[in-house]
């Protein structure tokens, strides 16, 4: 039953019946649930220079990415991550590279194109491409990025059957195997040690 089940919800991100676009998950009441999950990334336009041999395609894109809402507990015995599908989807859409790697990781590779620049922001410790930059990115990902999601308990088991199992060359947790890792992980130092030798964003 449990497998069965498992099975279930990966065919849901793999061969999604709906996907959702920017405009339809940043409605006041969006139809994605405030429940623990996983959530998979699809673009009708790859990034440039991204590696997606062996990548899923299906009408919605390929599929270059999964992630998960919440983190699973902590060892430590500390509080779990209160995230859910809803707001990680919904920042992810919205909010800034400091806090989403999927943002960090399409802007490192969309820099040149949308002319945006990693810095360091605030005090100097955050990074992002600033306002200005952020706000490009959103648009790009309105434009070419698609989101399907399934509600699971227990996120983080299927998340890494997911990266294990499929070709996902923006994932870098759990993901070493991937051909792709190491380049993304370069790209990635390099335009974080470049930010961090300019002087603090205005």
């Amino acid at each position: 039953m449990g497998s069965a089940l498992h099975v279930e919800r990966a065919e849901g991100l793999l061969d999604p019946a709906r996907t959702y676009s920017r405009d339809e998950v940043l409605v006041r009441d969006p139809p994605i649930p405030k429940r623990a999950g996983v959530y998979a990334w699809y673009f009708d336009e790859v990034p440039p220079g991204v590696l997606t041999g062996g990548c899923r395609v299906t009408g919605a894109g390929t599929l270059l990415y999964v992630g998960i809402a919440p983190k699973a507990p902590p060892a430590n015995g500390k509080p779990a991550s209160r995230q859910s599908l809803r707001t990680r989807v919904r920042y992810h859409y919205s909010g800034n590279a400091e806090g989403s790697t999927l943002r960090l990781t399409l802007g490192c590779h969309l820099s040149e194109q949308l002319g945006i620049r990693l810095r360091r922001v605030g005090s100097g410790t955050r990074l992002t491409f600033t306002p200005a930059g952020e706000a490009k990115l959103s648009e790009w990902m309105g434009a070419h990025a698609r989101v399907a999601f399934v509600a699971d308990d227990e996120p983080w088991k299927l998340e890494h059957s997911l990266i294990t199992g499929e070709v996902l060359p923006l994932n870098l947790e759990h993901n070493a195997h991937n051909p792709y890792y190491p380049t993304l992980k370069a790209l990635r130092a390099q335009h974080k040690a470049a930010a961090r030798g300019l002087p603090i964003a205005s």
